[in-house]
């Protein structure tokens, strides 16, 4: 077993590079469509699905979602583009660029495992899109701030904008079965989620070929950090989830679905109760993959603290109290090199 270090604390995860080409239902699929509506009872209906989902796998896709097809599509055209530019018309935008970890980030710059040797891909990354003149701005709240853009490509910027509004919605959406499933309002969230904190990404990945060194994948075995992640996969698979039986599970894309998964800060609410599963990238297809992760959590302030229905004599508190966003800008200084070779 490999030890791998997250937010959460040292996890277990079994060493190889395959994974079990298990059926659909091993990650389950959730119709979400009763969410966009006023049914309280549909909801719920949903909420238990995902209460099943989350406490037993920590992943499970979404169908029904909402956010036009053709937003998605935009977005996964304009990414290529960007990626396929020169490396130092990338490099004008590079991540340290930002005040809000937006930009670009090279090949092998990230490394979620510290004990890896950094991750295979390039990412262009955006948060949300704030008035200069937005008073979080110039609080010290690094994960506020002005997303930088490539020049001379106002299609990227618009596709990935589109994108962030459509599924910024659908995530409010979440939030609100997330409560539901843990036993509270529809509403808990809400006041937590007037400005939330988030992270979007289009990511490409070059397909591994020849001999592999295990240290050097896509991304490798990691948690994520947020209240959760909604995935986007265009066309090639790649992505495996840990299981708890310490099995590596293929998590193919399925048209007109969105891959969700539990993030560390709803593991902590939850007392993991929740499931934040460890998860990496491999691409051995001889192809180009790109996905588009969108990890959403609450407002910077929020104090994210152990839910008292959580907590029982067989599930003692596991975590103390911790600020969501001071919380994300640690994991960000221990994942990005940029962060650590500056003063």
């Amino acid at each position: 077993m490999d030890l791998v270090e997250t937010g959460n604390g040292v996890r277990a995860a079994r060493g190889g590079l395959s994974a079990r080409e298990a059926p659909f239902h091993d990650i389950p699929v959730i119709d979400f469509g009763a969410m966009q509506g006023d049914d309280l009872a549909a909801k719920e209906k949903v909420a238990r699905a995902l209460y099943e989902a989350a406490t037993k796998v920590g992943f499970f896709y979404i169908k029904n979602h909402g956010v036009p097809e053709e937003i998605i599509q935009a977005m996964f055209a304009a990414g290529p583009a960007f990626f396929a530019l020169p490396l130092d018309e990338k490099m004008k935008v590079h991540v340290k660029l930002s005040t809000n970890n937006s930009g670009y980030t090279p090949l092998l710059e990230e490394n979620v495992n510290p004990k890896a040797k950094g991750d295979l891909h390039e990412a262009y990354d955006i948060a949300a899109e704030l008035d200069p003149n937005d008073p979080d701005l110039a609080s010290g709240k690094g994960l506020y701030g002005v997303n930088i853009w490539p020049e001379n490509m106002p299609g990227f910027r618009r596709a990935m904008l589109d994108y962030h509004h459509e599924v910024l919605k659908l995530g409010r959406r979440m939030f609100k079965a997330f409560a539901l499933a843990l036993g509270q309002d529809e509403h808990f969230f809400d006041p937590m989620i007037t400005k939330p904190t988030c992270a979007q990404r289009i990511i490409y990945y070059p397909s591994q070929d020849g001999a592999i060194d295990e240290e050097q994948i896509g991304i490798g075995p990691h948690s994520d950090y947020e209240c959760f992640t909604i995935l986007a996969q265009h066309e090639v698979p790649a992505l495996q989830v840990l299981n708890n039986a310490g099995e590596w599970i293929a998590a193919p894309p399925i048209p007109g679905t969105f891959v969700v998964n539990i993030g560390d800060q709803m593991a902590r609410w939850s007392n993991d109760l929740f499931a934040s599963t460890l998860h990496r990238v491999i691409n051995l297809t001889g192809r180009a993959r790109y996905s588009a992760p969108f990890f959403l959590g609450t407002n910077y302030d929020t104090l994210i603290d152990v839910l008292p229905g959580c907590v029982t004599p067989e599930r003692p508190r596991k975590y103390e109290p911790v600020i969501a966003g001071d919380y994300v800008q640690g994991r960000f200084d221990a994942t990005y090199g940029y962060r650590q070779t500056e003063s």
